[in-house]
């Protein structure tokens, strides 16, 4: 996901408050389900940070397909970066394909339109589409609603990050985050959920979708920060290492949260 930026806990990403719409005039999925009179349980939400680029190897496009079909099967909805682009296409497209346009919701901030959705895309304002005809109307960029899902514009990096949080946090048994490769921007965003885990923000799962090896480093410097002394022993399970897409849904499902998370009270506004 093209994205990058600094420290989850700097000033310029402060820890947001995940129970609150991060823009008014943006439809908020957690309302919809905090607000709903319905008795049925939310659906299950996975939240798939990945690249705008689809990787050298196959392996890496074929696996974004392959989450997806598992997800399919569950009746798993995607939250996801909102482009058309690289393995955030291929993994929305083929659940759409799949499940229907209900199943993806995909955020995204104005300036990243081009980047993600490709240089022919028209710049995007800050809103939201429910559904559409699959044409974008007054030229608002957003990508076709019966290919890609419901998408929604907003303003920056950090509303992104907050809105797909809140959705996962929302969801039904199961939610979680998965990465799978990307770039810098996908590592920031792992880290900040990984984070805010520690922090007790949120009690999801998370999950690094290793194909071909591609997180290995990151596995080894949790392995070695802990062994320096600078992430606790009890914290050293908070990313789960899967190798498969039935694993890593399993493995969602399956999380236990590590002693080591911080008691800290975040507040409830």
């Amino acid at each position: 996901m093209a994205s990058g930026g600094a420290s989850p806990l700097s000033a310029a990403s402060p820890v947001p408050s995940l129970r609150e719409s991060t823009n008014p005039s943006i439809s908020s999925p957690l309302a919809q389900t905090t607000n709903s009179s319905s008795t049925s349980p939310p659906p299950t939400k996975i939240c798939v940070f990945c690249g705008s680029s689809p990787g050298i190897s196959p392996s890496h496009m074929a696996m974004a397909r392959s989450l997806a079909q598992h997800m399919a099967s569950q009746n798993i909805s995607l939250v996801y970066g909102g482009g058309t682009v690289g393995l955030m296409g291929e993994v929305a497209r083929t659940l759409v394909a799949l499940s229907g346009p209900t199943a993806v919701h995909g955020i995204i901030p104005a300036p990243l339109v081009k980047y993600e959705r490709g240089p022919n895309s028209e710049t995007a304002s800050i809103h939201s589409r429910e559904n559409g005809t699959g044409t974008p109307e007054n030229g608002d960029g957003l990508p076709e609603y019966e290919i890609y899902g419901r998408t929604t514009v907003v303003k920056d990096m950090h509303a992104r990050k907050s809105m797909m949080a809140k959705e996962v946090i929302a969801g039904g048994p199961g939610s979680g985050f998965v990465a799978l490769p990307g770039g810098y921007g996908t590592l920031e965003e792992l880290m900040e959920v990984v984070t805010w885990n520690q922090l007790g923000i949120h009690t999801r799962g998370i999950v690094v979708l290793n194909v071909d090896g591609y997180w290995d480093g990151l596995m080894a410097w949790v392995k070695n920060s802990v062994e320096a002394g600078f992430v606790g022993e009890a914290n050293k399970n908070i990313v789960v290492d899967c190798k498969t897409a039935e694993e890593t849904i399993q493995a969602l499902k399956d999380y236990k949260l590590t002693e080591g998370r911080f008691k800290l009270e975040w507040g409830n506004e």
